[in-house]
C-alpha cells in the first residue's frame, strides 16, 4: 500500500499523528527501486506509522506542513541521485529534464536538496524532532569532501544541513534502529552505520585530518580520504572521527551487511509499483518506464571503479536475492494490469555478480591491499554464472512472461574468468536474454587512464568481443536498401533499459533470430586522460570495434570517490605522482567530441 502523503490519507486511515514523515527529492513512487520508499515500507512492517512528503515547496509552508510533526523524526533524502548531479551536467549546465519528477521538467529538485529541505523543516518547526539524513547524496557527502560545483572542500553535510543524526549506505538496518530506540526512550548514539556531531571525540576511534587542515593541505586531504575509503567494510572497520571546528564529526562502524534472507524480505513487502495519485495528477514520471517491471537480484559492486560511488554507498561485498524471492517478485509483475510480458531487466549494478560470492569476504572483511577485479579477478572471488543461469531459465517458465532481458550491463573480465560457464553463459543471453543490445563499458582503452580508473586493461574487451561474435555467429546486415552500414547499425544504442522496439537499424542474428549488438559506454576526460588518448581510443574503436560510439560521458567528479580525489589533488593516489587533469570545461567537451566525431583534430 502507499504510505501517506496527505491530510486526507491520514484521517482516512485514522491516524492523528505519524511516527516518521519522510522527505525526498525524488515524486514518490513505490517501488522497491526507490530508495525512501523502501526504508519507509521497511518502517512500516515494523508497526510504524510513516508519511512521505515528496519533493516540497521550499518557499512556503504548504508542503512542509501538510503531515505535521511526526513523534520521533524527520527523514530526509535528496533522492536516487545526488541533487547536484540530478540538476546539472558535467560541464556544469542545467539539466532541463528530471526523470523522477512528474511531468519531466527539472522545476522541483532544489540544489543541494538535503540541506534546503533540513533548514525548511528547521525554518516552519523551531524546536523539532530529531532529522535523520540519508540517500547517496547525503552518504557520500558525510565526511569532509571534494565538491566539484563549488570546486571547493565541503564540511559534512551534517553541518550545513545542521541535522542530528545521518545515516551512510542503505541503512535499512540503522534507521529502523533509530525508530525503535527513539520510541523506547533510549539513546541513538551507539548505533552501527550512523555519523553524528559531538562536542569531544570519542577515545577509541581513528582521527581523521581536520576540516580546516584538509582545505589548506592535499596531501592531508588524500590521506584522511584513504583512511576513510579502508574504514567502511562492517567486518573491519573502525569508528572515524574528524573535528570541524569547535565540534567533532563522528562516523560509528557500519551496518553488518544484510543476509540475503533480509534482503529477501525486504523484497517481499507490499509495494505497489506505482506513482503516487497525489503526484500523478502533475504528470508522468519516466522513471517509471524503466523500473516498474524490472528486477534487482542483487545489491553491491565487486567493481570498485574509481569514479563510482556504488562500491562505497551499497558495499564492496555483493549480497544476493534467493531465486525463489526473485520468481516470487516476477510472478507479482506478471499479475500487474499494465504488464505486457516484457521484464526489461533483471540485474544491479552489474547484471553477472548475481550469485557469486567470496567466502574470504564474508568472513574476513574486504582486503586491504588489493581489489576482487583489478587488476585482475582475485583467485579467491571464484567466479560462477550457474545461479544466473538456472534464474533466467526459472524466469523463462513464469506465466505470461515472454521476455526477460538482461539490461545492466555484465563485467567481462568477470565472465572471462569463470572458464566452466562463460560459453553457457553467454548462450543464455544471446539467445534468450539480450533485446538488440548487450551493454559493457570499457570506459576507455588508453592503459594509464584505464589504471587510473581502475578498469581492466584493453584485452579483456578483445577477448570478450571475440567471445560474443563467436557466439552469435556473426551478424547479417538488414534493410539494405535503406543505405544503412553496418557501422551505422552498431551505433545504435541508448542509456535507458532495452526497448522492444529501436528507432536505427541493428543487425540480426543468424542463430537466435533476434537483432544483437555490443553497446560500448566510454568516459572523456577523466584524470589522466588527454586529448591524444581520446584520439587513441576513436581510432581503436574505429578499427577493432567496428564503431562510431555514441554512449560517451564527460566524467563528473563525484563526492568520496578515489576519480574526485584524483581531480582535486592532481595526484594518483597510489604512486603519489603528478597526473594531468583537464579541467577546462571547453577542452573536456572536445575530448568528447574527438570520440563523437565532431572533430578529429
Amino acid at each position: 500500500m502507499f504510505l501517506p502523503t496527505t491530510r486526507a490519507e491520514l484521517k482516512k486511515l485514522k491516524w492523528d499523528k505519524l511516527d516518521v514523515i519522510l522527505v525526498t527529492g525524488d515524486a514518490y513512487i513505490d517501488s522497491p527501486f526507490i530508495g525512501v520508499s523502501v526504508i519507509g515500507q521497511v518502517l512500516a512492517n515494523a508497526g510504524f506509522r510513516v508519511g512521505i512528503i515528496a519533493q516540497p515547496d521550499i518557499h512556503s509552508d504548504i508542503d512542509i506542513c501538510r503531515l505535521g510533526e511526526p513523534d520521533l523524526f524527520w527523514g530526509i533524502s535528496g533522492g536516487c541521485m545526488d541533487s547536484m548531479v540530478a540538476n546539472y551536467t558535467a560541464t556544469k549546465k542545467k539539466r532541463l529534464s528530471d526523470d523522477l519528477t512528474a511531468g519531466g521538467r527539472n522545476n522541483r529538485r532544489p540544489d543541494r536538496a538535503v540541506v534546503v529541505y533540513a533548514n525548511l523543516i528547521r525554518q516552519y518547526f523551531k524546536e523539532t524532532k530529531p532529522l535523520v539524513l540519508g540517500g547517496v547524496e547525503a552518504s557520500l557527502r558525510r565526511i569532509a569532501h571534494y565538491d566539484f560545483w563549488s570546486d571547493s572542500i565541503r564540511r559534512s553535510i551534517l553541518f550545513d544541513a545542521r541535522a542530528d543524526v545521518l545515516v551512510y549506505g542503505m541503512a535499512e538496518k540503522a534507521t529502523l534502529e533509530i525508530a525503535q530506540k527513539l520510541r523506547d526512550g533510549q539513546n541513538i548514539k551507539d548505533i552501527k552505520g550512523i555519523c553524528y556531531i559531538s562536542p569531544a571525540p570519542p577515545t577509541d576511534y581513528i582521527e581523521l585530518p581536520a576540516y580546516e587542515k584538509v582545505v589548506a593541505d592535499k596531501k592531508s586531504f588524500s590521506q584522511m580520504f584513504n583512511t576513510f575509503y579502508q574504514n567502511n567494510d562492517p567486518l573491519t572497520a573502525k569508528g572515524l572521527f574528524q573535528q570541524h571546528g569547535p565540534r567533532y564529526l563522528v562516523q560509528n562502524p557500519p551496518q553488518p551487511h544484510l543476509t540475503p534472507e533480509e534482503l529477501d524480505n525486504i523484497y517481499a513487502l507490499d509495494f505497489v509499483r506505482d506513482v503516487h495519485p497525489f503526484y500523478q495528477t502533475q504528470g508522468k514520471v519516466k522513471a517509471m518506464e524503466t523500473i516498474k517491471f524490472s528486477l534487482t537480484t542483487h545489491r553491491g559492486c565487486y567493481g570498485e571503479c574509481n569514479f563510482c560511488s556504488i562500491g562505497l554507498h551499497e558495499g564492496r561485498t555483493v549480497i544476493s536475492r534467493s531465486e525463489k524471492s526473485i520468481i516470487d517478485e516476477a510472478q507479482k509483475l506478471a499479475l500487474l494490469p499494465d504488464f505486457k510480458g516484457y521484464i526489461l531487466d533483471v540485474g544491479g549494478s552489474t547484471a553477472n555478480m548475481y550469485g557469486i560470492d567470496c567466502r574470504r569476504k564474508q568472513t574476513q572483511g574486504a582486503c586491504q591491499d588489493k581489489r576482487c577485479l583489478y587488476p585482475h579477478v582475485c583467485a579467491s572471488l571464484r567466479p560462477d554464472h550457474s545461479c544466473q543461469i538456472n534464474l533466467l531459465k526459472s524466469l523463462r517458465k513464469i506465466k505470461g512472461v515472454k521476455k526477460a532481458f538482461v539490461a545492466s550491463g555484465i563485467r567481462y573480465d568477470l565472465l572471462e574468468a569463470d572458464k566452466k560457464h562463460c560459453a553457457s553463459y553467454m548462450q543464455e543471453l544471446v539467445k534468450y536474454h539480450v533485446s538488440g543490445q548487450l551493454k559493457v563499458a570499457p570506459e576507455h582503452i588508453a592503459s594509464n587512464t584505464l589504471r587510473l580508473m581502475g578498469k581492466p586493461q584493453i584485452q579483456s574487451l578483445i577477448n570478450f568481443k571475440q567471445i560474443f561474435e563467436k557466439m552469435t555467429h556473426g551478424y547479417e546486415p538488414q534493410n539494405k536498401l535503406r543505405g544503412i552500414t553496418p557501422s551505422a547499425a552498431r551505433d545504435c544504442s541508448t542509456h535507458q533499459f532495452p526497448r522492444t522496439s529501436l528507432r536505427k537499424l541493428q543487425f540480426h542474428n543468424k542463430s537466435s533470430g533476434q537483432k544483437q549488438f555490443l553497446t560500448y559506454y566510454f568516459i572523456a576526460a577523466h584524470p589522466g586522460c588527454t586529448e591524444e588518448d581520446m584520439r587513441e581510443l576513436k581510432s581503436f574503436a574505429g578499427r577493432e570495434l567496428k564503431t562510431n560510439p555514441r554512449q560517451v560521458q564527460i566524467f563528473t567528479p563525484l563526492p568520496s570517490t578515489y576519480s574526485s580525489l584524483m581531480y582535486f589533488t592532481e595526484i594518483d593516489p597510489a604512486t603519489g605522482r603528478k597526473i594531468f587533469v583537464e579541467k577546462n570545461i571547453a577542452r573536456k567537451q572536445r575530448q568528447k567530441d574527438i570520440i563523437v566525431g565532431k572533430t578529429i583534430r
